[in-house]
């Protein structure tokens, strides 16, 4: 290995043990009109973080462009930690995608760092400020629980790659015309189906609070054991807390995540059915993470499909049990739950 292959191992390896402490994220070191044309071979090489950012780029980007996600299904961006490879497979790149807002962590800090030799693009922090639910400061990340304003997201990507690589921009955008009507059936469906379950019991208890943009546009109240970050531990006062409320409400099912230890949501099971109360783990839902690639559920539409047929079922509503299309892989919760 030369110097010349030595020395950016070197700078990206220095920022990633330095870290860096939350905070709200900067743009990648490339502004939008800095974003050179592309003049390579074909495929393109975009390395995206998480699955759900991959997605967009694969729908968009089709035969032009090669998507490496580097997280793959099960994995928590929150605690995730770049190993070598990754940033090799980073440096490799053509153009990189991540999500922002903190989402990735202490990743965020080194993809700006490679930003300033080439493109690096946050695919969630361009849209009004306004739109964003967030506390101290800190904006909550997990925007494509929204699927309208993931679809915003989608547009990023779009014109990011149209500028990137302008000769083939017609493709990229008729692909996402395309995608952008998949994504309004799904969103129309979320509120549709989560509007049928009785109003009392519209109340979604999870392992972290990843759900917040989930609640706001599909009208469901939503409590969350940990914070938006999955680092945060939950206390003996908080579950205790979320105890009395299913008690009091008669909340008839709690879910834990695929990403996501389930202790916490097992420890208010316990504490619900000791105080006499009926109640269930009314099954998993994809939060920092999709299902498993080559599934409906490891596409991003197939994600919350999932997450929106489950909780729709499980809380008492009205939803196919094979999801909006009939294409989940196994049929989900029946609208009745067992005790």
């Amino acid at each position: 290995m030369s110097w010349r292959q030595i020395v950016p191992w070197v700078l990206v390896a220095t920022a990633m043990i330095a870290g860096c402490a939350p905070a709200e994220p900067e743009q990648g070191g490339r502004s939008d009109a800095e974003l050179p044309a592309y003049s390579g071979a074909y495929p393109i090489r975009a390395i995206a973080t998480v699955g759900m950012v991959a997605d967009l780029v694969r729908r968009v980007g089709g035969e032009q462009v090669e998507v490496t996600a580097l997280m793959g299904p099960g994995v928590d961006p929150h605690l995730y930690k770049a190993t070598r490879d990754d940033v090799q497979t980073i440096l490799g790149g053509d153009i990189i995608f991540y999500c922002g807002l903190m989402l990735e962590g202490r990743m965020s800090d080194t993809l700006r760092k490679i930003g300033r030799r080439k493109p690096v693009v946050p695919v969630a922090e361009r849209f009004d400020r306004s739109l964003r639910i967030g506390s101290a400061g800190h904006a909550d990340p997990h925007v494509w629980m929204d699927v309208s304003l993931w679809s915003r997201c989608l547009d990023v990507v779009t014109d990011t790659l149209v500028r990137f690589d302008p000769k083939n921009a017609e493709a990229y955008r008729a692909r996402a015309e395309t995608y952008k009507m998949e994504l309004t059936e799904l969103h129309d469906f979320g509120k549709r189906a989560i509007a049928t379950i009785p109003e009392s019991q519209r109340v979604l208890i999870t392992s972290h609070d990843a759900f917040q943009y989930f609640g706001r546009a599909y009208g469901i109240e939503v409590q969350g054991i940990q914070g938006i970050s999955t680092e945060s531990e939950a206390g003996l006062r908080r579950i205790n807390e979320l105890v009395d409320l299913m008690v009091e409400r008669k909340i008839r099912a709690v879910f834990v995540e695929t990403s996501v230890p389930r202790k916490n949501v097992e420890a208010i099971v316990e504490g619900v059915r000791s105080r006499g109360h009926r109640i269930v783990i009314g099954g998993e839902l994809f939060s920092d993470a999709m299902g498993p690639s080559g599934t409906y559920e490891g596409t991003y539409i197939g994600m919350l499909d999932h997450n929106i047929t489950l909780v729709t079922r499980a809380l008492g509503g009205d939803a196919p049990a094979r999801g909006m299309q009939g294409k989940l892989s196994h049929d989900l919760l029946p609208s009745a739950v067992s005790p």
